[in-house]
Order: structure tokens, then C-alpha cells, then sequence
């Protein structure tokens, strides 16, 4: 499988707006740990991060999404397209990819 193959994957398995919401919280979460870490070099920042963002998007797909997350197929893959599907929908760009994964409603009241 080629990324993008796997991106169109992820996109089809992060289909409600509540999933992607969770997610981007969660990847924002960690994020926001990891530089706690780097600015303070305290470890249960490290710890933290890994907690929080998989507690977010796991949580989402069990009790929202109703899937298996991509995590466990492809973890790096998986990170990865949570810090890209975040950076696009903060940019307001990630509607197109979910158009062409087929996700959603094109008319969606608030584009993301």
C-alpha cells in the first residue's frame, strides 16, 4: 500500500465530524505536551502526550466512529496523517481530500 492508498483510508475511517473533532483535539493535546516537555524536560509531559492523543482518537473510533483506528496497521503512517488531517483543517483545506476520499457532504455547513 502507498500513502496515499493509506490516506484514503484514514480519510474513509475518520468519516463523522465528531471523529475528526476528536482527533484534532487530541493530536493538539499531545502537541501541546510535547513542548511542555521540551520547554521544561519534565518526563511526565512525554508520558502525557502518547496518553492524551490516543485517548482522544481511540476513544472516537470505539465510541463514535465504530471502527478498529488505523494505529494498528500503520502507526507511523497513522501519527503522521493525525498531525496532516490537523494542519489541513486548521488551514481549512481538508474538505477537498475528504470530497475526493468521498467522506461527507460537500454542502456541509461549516467546510473543514
Amino acid at each position: 500500500m502507498t500513502y496515499a492508498q493509506f490516506w484514503h483510508r484514514y480519510l474513509c475511517a475518520h468519516s463523522r465530524p465528531l471523529t475528526r473533532r476528536l482527533h484534532y483535539l487530541g493530536t493538539a493535546l499531545a502537541l501541546l505536551c510535547l513542548l511542555a516537555f521540551a520547554a521544561t524536560l519534565d518526563w511526565p509531559w512525554l508520558v502525557a502526550a502518547p496518553l492524551i492523543g490516543y485517548g482522544f482518537a481511540w476513544s472516537s473510533h470505539a465510541l463514535v466512529e465504530g471502527n478498529r483506528p488505523e494505529t494498528f496497521g500503520h502507526p507511523v503512517w497513522s501519527l503522521a496523517s493525525d498531525v496532516r488531517m490537523l494542519a489541513l483543517a486548521l488551514g481549512g483545506r481538508l474538505r477537498p481530500h475528504l470530497d475526493a476520499a468521498g467522506v461527507g457532504n460537500k454542502m456541509a455547513a461549516r467546510p473543514e
